[in-house]
């Protein structure tokens, strides 16, 4: 199936943005430096890769990259990696499954998308680039017809990981899925032992999925290559708030006469 992105603009910013999927190679290896710099030199990140100064593993020639360029500057700001049904299938797996057992998700596959690698800019950190990127987000999904959406959902873990599993205490009781699509990780954060109930801070990324309708698929794992806490987040489409849904989607245009 031939997937196509709308772009979209954010006419309505002071700073002029756009979001679309990247076109060329060139643009995904801009996409996949920001990566690096946000993820190695600003987090501290562990990872492998052939090419210097770029976060690239062995999923991304599968992917769709969805980025969000600032106009006037002419960068990528920010970044989404999409890997779709079919390429799950072409890589052998979801990236996920690195982390967690997906056996009771077995049956969503054919009509899952996986995203992952989110980061944006640490000058853009507003709020206007990551609504671009849900808006790309939700845009692909209802372009192509996908029902569900999966990604890894990650917590810092520099305080030893108080935070992480405070805020899993705090947030899973409204937020956890049905039994049914519960995920369970392969190396699991002591969350039990590191809990001191202290009120959690919440990540952007996680509150906007929460926010959204996303469930919490089961327990943290310990990601220790990017030394995160990482939640398991499903959002099924027909879940989605409403209300973002309209913010999210472009209305299609009305056929010509």
């Amino acid at each position: 199936m031939q997937k196509q992105l709308i772009e979209t603009t954010a006419a309505s910013l002071k700073v002029g943005y756009s979001v679309a999927l990247a076109r060329s190679e060139e643009e995904v290896r801009e996409a996949q430096r920001l990566r690096y710099k946000v993820f190695v030199e600003e987090l501290g990140a562990h990872i492998q890769s052939r090419t210097p100064g770029h976060d690239i593993d062995l999923y991304d020639p599968f992917c769709e990259h969805l980025i969000v360029r600032e106009s006037h500057a002419d960068r990528i700001v920010g970044t989404y990696r999409i890997l779709s049904p079919a390429a799950a299938r072409r890589v052998g797996n979801y990236y996920s499954e690195n982390e967690f057992y997906l056996n009771r998700l077995q049956n969503l596959r054919g009509r899952m998308v996986e995203v992952g690698r989110s980061c944006i800019h640490p000058e853009h950190r507003s709020g206007a680039v990551i609504t671009l990127l849900w808006a790309g987000l939700a845009d692909y999904m209802v372009s192509n017809k996908y029902d569900y959406l999966i990604g890894c959902a990650s917590i810092g873990m520099a305080d030893g990981g108080h935070n992480a599993a405070n805020l899993f205490c705090q947030i899973a009781p409204d937020h956890m899925a049905p039994a049914e699509y519960r995920v369970f990780p392969q190396h699991g954060l002591p969350f039990e032992r590191l809990a001191n109930g202290q009120p959690a801070l919440v990540p952007p990324l996680i509150k906007g999925y929460l926010r959204v309708g996303a469930w919490i698929c089961g327990e943290p794992a310990w990601d220790p290559d990017f030394n995160t806490a990482d939640l398991l987040l499903l959002l099924p489409m027909s879940r989605m708030n409403p209300r973002y849904m309209r913010h999210f989607i472009k209305p299609a245009e009305p056929a010509a006469a």
